[in-house]
């Protein structure tokens, strides 16, 4: 880990705009919040009815799952999705389906209790849950347990990490691919991002997953976009730097025409990050 990373030399100010990803944008979030609804709305369509499983008694702990048209346990894409823990959902994040079904795997997009009526510390257990959820059931759902990969983007990156940091080795996925993620957090209390959130130093230090026991980690990919803020880069490749250390397989990409916003565009596709997750399953 950097001794002296340059978010703490910064302020507030500073600060919020290295960790507001549009800051880095040419124009307005608008087109690719439309991408994900758009995207996920055909998708529910094409999909068909897909399977709603309940994970927790709170409205948002549920889980959307579609499994493709094959014979025996099939594998699963686990997504998690962003929206700095207080923002989007599952409804807008079913978008990769498709080109996943079309893999011979399964999709589920895991939907969790958004901040401010759920703490980051209870966000990640929900999503824990979820995980459990899915393995432990797998056999009756016609899944393969030994054959899960989990992704993230943004905050979803950072949940994913705490999935498989928390959760116990038999029910931690194969691999996992980590997208534009935020790993220490920190840098977020003094920022607009911590007004819903209520993060302290100690808080934020706790539900860190760049400062947690990184022992037993998955096999990972940590991506990130060309056009993305330097405080978003460098967490990305200090966080690879600690799995590396810790000795998990980890690799980095960062991905050409690629922002923070459409990075996940690419996680089911033809491009190098969706063969690399594709690739997750047989590792």
């Amino acid at each position: 880990m950097d001794k002296s990373p340059q978010w703490r030399s910064m302020d507030d100010k500073t600060r919020a705009k290295a960790y507001s990803p549009s800051s880095a944008l040419d124009g307005s979030i608008d087109p690719f919040i439309a991408a994900y609804v758009d995207g996920s709305k055909a998708a529910y369509a094409a999909c068909g009815e897909a399977q709603t499983l309940r994970y927790g008694s709170k409205p948002g702990n549920t889980v959307d799952l579609v499994l493709p048209d094959a014979a025996g346990p099939v594998p699963l894409h686990v997504f998690i999705h962003g929206g700095y823990w207080q923002e989007l959902s599952k409804r807008e994040s079913f978008f990769p389906a498709p080109d996943t079904l079309a893999r011979g795997m399964g999709y589920a997009a895991v939907d969790y209790t958004l901040a401010p009526e759920a703490s980051i510390a209870e966000i990640a257990e929900e999503c824990c849950a979820a995980l459990t959820l899915l393995v432990e059931n797998a056999a009756g759902i016609g899944l393969d347990p030994a054959r899960i990969v989990l992704s993230g983007s943004s905050a979803g990156a950072h949940l994913a990490a705490m999935c498989c940091i928390r959760l116990p080795a038999r029910l931690r996925p194969r691999g996992v691919v980590l997208m534009s993620g935020v790993y220490e957090l920190e840098p977020l209390v003094g920022t607009y991002v911590n007004d819903a959130l209520g993060l302290d130093a100690a808080a934020a230090q706790a539900v860190s997953p760049a400062l947690l026991d990184l022992a037993g980690f998955p096999p990972a990919l940590i991506a990130w976009g060309r056009q993305e803020t330097a405080e978003f880069k460098r967490q990305s490749r200090q966080f690879a730097g600690l799995l590396a250390a810790a000795g998990t397989p980890v690799e980095t990409l960062e991905m050409e025409a690629r922002n923070h916003f459409d990075i996940v565009a690419d996680i089911a596709n033809e491009t190098r990050l969706g063969q690399k997750m594709a690739d997750l399953v047989s590792v």
